[in-house]
This record gives structure tokens, C-alpha cells and sequence, in this order.
């Protein structure tokens, strides 16, 4: 092998040598253990970043670990290339999304193949493509027709600007995220899943996903939000629905209701802004705020008074009824009981109009004035009723039961479990988007397109402008016949959003090439993925999304799984002066750069030796350095010991001919693949990088003897065995360097399928072993014995030692404690 390392020879052999092998395709059909690793799939953004390389890294690190142990591996590649920053970049750019995504595409595909990554890519997919997008407008098609999809005019964010809804979190500050344009809430036909349908099963399973962060499962506990409560009715004289339908967690606190509030959307809303131009005016105002929870815990609280009242279902006290900014018409039923004194938002909107403030749950252990509990802030815990008139002395849950009891007696309240989960909105009014198969007739409605005129094809070449999706405008799209009645009838404009390929892309990698079906028997062959890898940020929409594809694919009898990913790891950011990478603070590290001058073996040690892959990295350019430095002395250790081995005698023939500092460095490096082995099954794969460097550290200290030395037969044993070894431990992270270096040791096939390295037991044993002294707990001394020595001796050891005797003091020891193999513990 030549004696200088140049990993970009190095690298482009590899690669080629897998290219041509076909390395990495899976075999659907091997009688092996399956083993599914999957990356979260990238948008095409132009080239990739550090935190594509970061995860895509340790994806590759894990399906390449597995493979060694004997798995037949699966790990594919594609892009998730449809939504609005594609777009939006086509806009700015003046040309074609599609056109704009496909350059994209081909860059990044050079990327990753640059990187040296393990993918199938005769499995790829782009969701962009009809052959892929065909098959969740056939899914669509069929929950149509089972109610689980449906359409429904639904309060939205609007931006007018971009002409698009947009989600809670593109608000900010009341702006559209892109535009800055006040976003308006507007009422719109949107389509919907059931996702609610499923929201028990969504919630219990969790339980079930042992391999998830349980930060993950608590989030989306929280999203899901199960709750048990009342729903009841106040009366409301002058309201055209006369009741006012409202759900509380907390019936409880009923008697410290002051104030009614409904959202600005509200039918309440409507009829009295229709009688009234200054308050409709006012209502008006109050819809242009954002929908996000945070921005509502946030925000200024602001409503304006109805002149209707409301009565209390059980007191009779009149209710002043306010249309407010914090109130939501998809929570619940769009109105509130408020109670100020035992709720924050509430005690807000509260104080800013002056309405009353009535403490009604005490802690039980407080007996002082109750209002002082809520002079600066709501009481909001558990706790003794008072004020409640025949209720109180109660406990909360003891007053839920008897009030929740009361209420359904008199007809106006019935228990119930309510969800903070809503039904998914999954249309788009943008263009670069998978159509909604569905075609709107005059006479018989909102009919699905049928099965077999499917794909429904997104015209492609289109140029996007600031206006808005040019679908609606397109004749030829839009004017088709009803499948029904054959009438003049239109097409749906409006485009999935993209989490809706998101969704299901996992198992369609399975039989990507399949073009009669959405998936065939080799999805139940490779689901579920056996690990996941993605940001946390991922961790509410996208993973609960999928989640709910799978049960709704189980059920249609396409998958056999009830969860798509059975272990997730959500990996940290990568850094840079203590903040994460981003263009707009100037702190990036550009990709290609750092592999066109390192390598792409230097870039991945790297990042899997700088942290745990859940905690954040810092970016070190000294330790990239320091990478690469340790790859040029693992490639000259080798390249000088085969040198070496021109002239060096055969190997010992058994593992007595090593001398002591042989031996020593054998047993040095069984312990760190003892290590290695532990860490790597446990996801610890910085520290398997490091047992990797400690183990070439050991063998670079050990002198090397010269040819015709006694010592150096037991050293070609041992660099034999150790060499080998070290290139297997390394294998997953540097692919390229560790298969120049097993081809050049000899190794036996290919490095891809070589057994992952095990400890020798025998290896570990010492014949001596070093024990700590503690004196009362504190360390004195340690003192070397022989590995088998019986107790007594090893007591005797201890209390012979001229610093524990110093420490003793001539004290009388009352007891010896004794940890085999570890440490001595004299108590005086």
C-alpha cells in the first residue's frame, strides 16, 4: 500500500468498488434478520448542511453496525420535494418549481454519495413524482368514501399576500412568516382526516414504543391532550341558539364563573355584529391575531362586550358574554365559561375590563382571606371548595363528581373525554402540491376522482408569481366532467400539504418500484423501521402524522404493523459558537468545502467523536483537525507495519509466545472492544470512536522489535489480531479508509460483512490486579496482589501498605470491606 494516505483516492476507490458490487442493495428475499434503518428524508433545498450530515452520519453508522452483526440491512434514500419553499424559491428565481427541485435533487444526490453513505438507491423516491403521489390520492380516495376524509369551511390562517393558509407556527407576531403581511383569519372549505377517530389509539400506544425518548411520547401526550371534563349549557335570553354550549376540565370552579367569552368567529359573534356596525368593526379586529398556543398564552388579551348576558346554570347570576382574541373556535366549542380566579388568561382579560375576580378553591391546609390567593395571579391548583354554596368544604374531585352529577341531572351537562387533538386540515391553496383528487359538480356535489383516472396530474412548467397558485387560472386543469352525471364540473385547485407524503414515504421505500399497488407484501417483509433518525423538532406533527398513516394503511389491509418506528433517536443540533448554524448569523460551515479538503471519512469521525448523537455539537475546527490527523496515523501505523512484515519472521503460534508488554497491550485492546461493544448497542457511538483511538494509541506505544528480536514473532501475532480488529471497530464511521486498509491487512471478503469484533475473555484476564485502599471511604493507598488472591491475603496486602498504616494511626480496624477486583475498605 502506498505510504501516504489521500482520502480522496481512497474514497473514490471505495465507492466505486461498492457501485459496482451493488453493495447496498437489500434482498428482499434473504434469510436473514431484517433490519430497517431510515434517516428522515431531506427537502431538496439546494445542498446540503451540517445537520443533514450529522444525522444522515449516524444513520449510516447504525445500519452498517447492524450489517456486521449479521443483519440483512435496508436503508433507503429520497426527497421529500413538494411545499413552499421550493415555491417560494421558484418565485424569487422566475422558473419552475418542479425544474428547481430536480437541480436540487441531482447536487444533493452527488452529496450523499460523497459522503460514502450505505443507501439503496435503486429504492429512491421524490414525492414530486406522479408515481409516488398517485398512490396517497388513491389512499384519499378511499377514506372519502369511508367519512374518514371530508370537507368543511374552517377558521384559517390567511395570508393575503401570499394567498395561502398558513400554519400557527408561519405567524409570527400576527405577520405571515414570508410576507410580513397581517394575517387575517378567514373562513375556508378545507379538507380534513379523522384524525380524531383515532386519538385513543394514537395516545395508548405510546405506552407501547419503549424505544422512543420518552421526551418525544410526552409531547405528544400534551398534543394529544386526552381530557376528562363536563360539557354544559348557559342559557343566553337574545341569542338566536338560546344555549351556550361550553367543556370544562374544571366543573369544579363553576361558581367562580364572572364572564362568559366566545371566539370573533362564533355564531354568537355573527349576530350580534350584524345589528351593530362599531361592534362588528370591533369583532373584526379581534380575528387578526394569531392561532398558535404560545402566541395565545403571550398576547395581549382584548374583547369587546355583546350586551348579551348569560345565566348561570345553577346559581341564576347574569353573565356578561365577550367575543375575545384568546378564544378559539376549534378548541372546544369556540366559547368558555372564565373563570379569572382560577385560570390565567381568564385573570387577564379579567383585570384589563374590570370584571370581577371570585375565588372558589382554597388549598386545604389555607385558612385566611381567599381573595388574597388571587390578588396577582390565578389560583389554578386543586383544592376545598368555598363560595360554591352547598358545595363547598368539598375537594375538587369529591365537587367534580357531585356538580358534573347535578348538571346532567338537570339536563344541561353531561360528562365527557375531550381531546386538545383536531382534525388534520390537509389541504393547501398553493401550487407545488399533489392535487386533491376530487371534482366539484353543480349536481351531485364533491365527487372523488376515480381509480382509474388516477394519478390526477399536477400540470408541471408552470411559472409561480406572488399571486398565488396559478391552478384556479388554469382552463385546462380545472373545466373537466363530473364522473358522475358527466355535467361541466371542476376540478379541487387546492394541493396536499406535505406532510401528507411525509406520512406514509417510510413504507412505500419497502416496494418503491411497485406500480400496481400503493404497497405490496415486501412493506410487511421490512416494517416496521427498526430505528428512526430525526430532529426533535419533528417530534409533534410529523411523527404523530405518521403515525396515524400506519394505523389508516393497517386498516385498509396494506401493512400489518400498528406503528411505523419502533426505536427513535432524535439527534442535537450542530453548533458554532454556541448557537446554532444559520445563514442569517453568518456561523455556517460549508459541507463540500470541509470534504474536499479533509475527506468525507475526516467529516464523519468527526461528528460522531464530538458528542452523544442526542446532544447538541459544537463545532471545533481544531477537532476536525485533530480527525484527520488520527486517520494519517491509523493509514501510516498500518502501512509501517506491513513494511514491517517484509522481513519479519511468522507470527507466534500461540498467544504465550507475546512477551509482558505485549500481553499487557493485548489485554489494553480487548478492553476497549469490550467497551466498544457495549457502547455501540447502547447508541454511544462517540465513545466507540474514542476506544477506537485509544486502541491505535496503544498499538503506536508499543515498540516495535526488530526483525530477527525474539519478541517479534508474539508482536506480528498480536498486530495481526489487533490491526484487523481496530479497522472493524472502525468501519461503520470511516467506511472508506477502514476497506483501503482491510484489503491491504488481507482481510478475508468484504470488510461490509465482516463479523463485528468481539473481547477475547481469555485476553482479559490478568495474572495481577491493582486494588484502591480507603481508609473511613477516603483513598490512601492501592496495592497490587495476584488476580486470584483469597481474601485473607488481600486484607493483609491493604494493612501491610506504609500510607495505610500512617492513615490508621494505631487505631484498632473495626471491619474490612472487600469489592473483588475493585477496591479495600478499612473502617477504624
Amino acid at each position: 500500500m502506498q505510504s501516504e494516505y489521500r482520502p480522496d483516492e481512497v474514497e473514490a476507490a471505495a465507492q466505486a468498488h461498492w457501485d459496482e458490487r451493488r453493495s447496498f442493495a437489500a434482498a428482499d428475499d434473504s434469510t436473514r434478520e431484517k433490519f430497517y434503518c431510515l434517516s428522515m428524508f431531506p427537502y431538496p433545498s439546494g445542498a446540503l448542511h451540517m445537520g443533514h450530515v450529522r444525522n444522515y452520519t449516524i444513520g449510516d453508522v447504525v445500519s452498517r453496525y447492524q450489517r456486521m452483526r449479521g443483519f440483512e440491512v435496508l436503508q433507503p434514500m429520497g426527497w421529500d420535494a413538494f411545499g413552499m419553499p421550493a415555491e417560494n424559491a421558484a418565485i424569487e428565481r422566475g422558473i419552475p418549481p418542479g425544474e428547481w427541485t430536480e437541480q436540487n435533487i441531482r447536487y444533493m444526490r452527488g452529496q450523499l454519495r460523497r459522503l460514502g453513505f450505505a443507501y439503496d438507491w435503486e429504492r429512491e423516491l421524490a414525492t414530486c413524482r406522479p408515481d409516488y403521489y398517485r398512490w396517497e390520492q388513491w389512499l384519499f380516495v378511499r377514506l372519502l368514501k369511508k367519512g374518514l376524509a371530508y370537507r368543511k369551511s374552517s377558521p384559517v390562517n390567511w395570508d393575503p399576500v401570499d394567498q395561502t393558509v398558513l400554519a400557527n407556527e408561519q405567524v409570527i407576531d400576527g405577520r405571515g412568516w414570508r410576507s410580513g403581511a397581517l394575517v387575517e383569519i378567514r373562513d375556508i372549505p378545507q379538507w380534513f382526516l379523522r384524525i380524531t377517530d383515532y386519538a385513543e389509539e394514537l395516545l395508548a400506544d405510546l405506552d407501547r414504543l419503549d424505544g422512543w425518548p420518552e421526551q418525544v411520547k410526552a409531547m405528544q401526550r400534551n398534543w394529544i391532550g386526552r381530557s376528562e371534563g363536563v360539557e354544559l349549557e348557559f342559557e343566553v335570553p337574545g341569542y338566536e341558539a338560546q344555549r351556550l354550549r361550553v367543556f370544562t376540565t374544571r366543573p369544579d370552579t363553576l361558581f367562580g364563573v364572572t364572564y362568559m367569552a366566545v371566539a370573533p368567529e362564533h355564531a354568537l359573534a355573527a349576530q350580534v355584529a350584524a345589528g351593530d356596525a362599531a361592534l362588528a368593526a370591533e369583532i373584526e379586529r379581534l380575528k387578526a391575531r394569531g392561532t398558535a398556543e404560545a402566541e395565545l398564552q403571550t398576547m395581549d388579551k382584548l374583547g369587546v362586550d355583546t350586551g348579551l348576558r348569560a345565566r348561570h346554570p345553577l346559581s341564576g347570576e347574569e353573565l356578561p358574554v365577550y367575543v375575545a382574541n384568546f378564544v378559539l373556535m376549534e378548541y372546544g366549542e369556540g366559547a368558555i365559561m372564565a373563570v379569572p380566579a382560577h385560570d390565567q388568561r381568564d385573570y387577564e382579560f379579567a383585570r384589563k375590563y374590570g370584571l370581577p375576580i371570585r375565588a372558589v378553591i382554597r388549598p386545604a391546609d389555607f385558612d385566611g382571606d381567599t381573595q388574597q390567593l388571587v390578588a396577582t395571579q390565578a389560583h389554578v391548583e386543586h383544592g376545598v371548595l368555598v363560595n360554591s354554596g352547598e358545595y363547598d368544604g368539598l375537594e375538587s374531585m369529591q365537587a367534580f363528581d357531585a356538580i358534573a352529577g347535578r348538571l346532567q341531572g338537570l339536563g344541561i351537562g353531561q360528562r365527557r373525554v375531550n381531546y386538545r387533538l383536531r382534525d388534520w386540515g390537509v389541504s393547501r391553496q398553493r401550487y407545488w402540491g399533489a392535487p386533491i383528487p376530487v371534482i366539484h359538480c353543480a349536481h351531485c356535489g364533491a365527487v372523488p376522482v376515480p381509480e382509474g383516472d388516477l394519478p390526477v396530474l399536477l400540470p408541471e412548467g408552470l411559472t409561480v408569481d406572488a399571486t398565488g397558485s396559478p391552478l384556479p387560472k388554469l382552463e385546462s386543469f380545472v373545466h373537466c366532467e363530473c364522473p358522475q352525471c358527466g355535467a361541466p364540473a371542476r376540478r379541487e385547485t387546492d394541493t396536499f400539504d406535505t406532510f401528507f407524503e411525509s406520512s406514509w414515504y417510510f413504507a412505500r421505500f419497502a416496494c418503491a418500484d411497485q406500480q400496481a399497488s400503493m404497497l405490496d407484501a415486501r412493506a410487511d417483509r421490512w416494517m416496521p423501521v427498526d430505528q428512526y433518525i430525526g430532529g426533535i423538532e419533528h417530534a409533534i406533527l410529523h411523527l404523530l402524522y405518521a403515525r396515524f398513516f400506519t394505523k389508516l394503511m393497517r386498516d385498509e389491509g396494506l401493512l400489518a404493523v400498528d406503528e411505523p418506528f419502533t426505536r427513535l433517536l432524535t439527534q442535537g443540533m450542530v453548533l458554532k459558537d454556541g448557537s446554532k448554524m444559520s445563514k442569517s448569523k453568518g456561523n455556517t460551515v460549508d459541507p463540500q468545502a470541509l470534504i474536499d479538503r479533509y475527506g468525507a471519512d475526516t467529516a464523519r469521525l468527526f461528528i460522531i467523536f464530538a458528542a452523544p448523537p442526542e446532544q447538541s455539537l459544537e463545532w471545533s475546527d481544531e477537532g476536525v483537525a485533530g480527525a484527520h490527523r488520527f486517520l494519517k496515523r491509523l493509514w501510516t501505523l498500518v502501512a509501517e507495519y506491513l513494511a514491517w512484515c517484509a522481513s519479519a519472521p511468522p507470527a507466534a503460534e500461540s498467544w504465550t509466545g507475546l512477551d509482558a508488554p505485549q500481553a499487557e497491550c493485548r489485554r489494553a485492546v480487548h478492553e476497549q472492544l469490550r467497551q466498544a461493544d457495549y457502547d455501540f448497542d447502547k447508541g454511544q457511538f462517540n465513545t466507540v470512536a474514542s476506544a477506537a483511538m485509544k486502541i491505535a494509541n496503544e498499538l503506536g506505544r508499543l515498540q516495535r522489535p526488530a526483525a530477527d528480536h525474539t519478541a517479534a514473532a508474539g508482536y506480528r501475532r498480536l498486530l495481526d489480531e489487533a490491526l484487523p480488529a481496530l479497522v472493524c471497530l472502525l468501519a461503520p464511521i470511516t467506511p472508506h479508509i477502514t476497506h483501503a486498509l482491510w484489503q491491504a491487512l488481507g482481510g478475508s471478503g468484504e470488510l461490509l460483512d465482516a463479523a463485528w469484533p468481539q473481547a477475547d475473555p481469555h485476553a482479559l484476564a490478568r495474572d495481577e490486579i491493582d486494588l484502591v485502599v480507603q481508609v473511613n471511604g477516603r483513598k490512601r493507598a492501592s496495592v497490587r496482589v495476584t488476580a486470584d488472591a483469597p481474601r485473607e491475603q488481600v486484607e493483609q496486602a491493604a494493612l501491610a501498605d506504609d500510607n495505610v498504616q500512617r492513615a490508621i494511626d494505631g487505631a484498632a480496624v473495626k471491619r474490612v470491606i472487600v469489592v473483588p477486583g475493585k477496591l479495600v475498605n478499612l473502617v477504624v
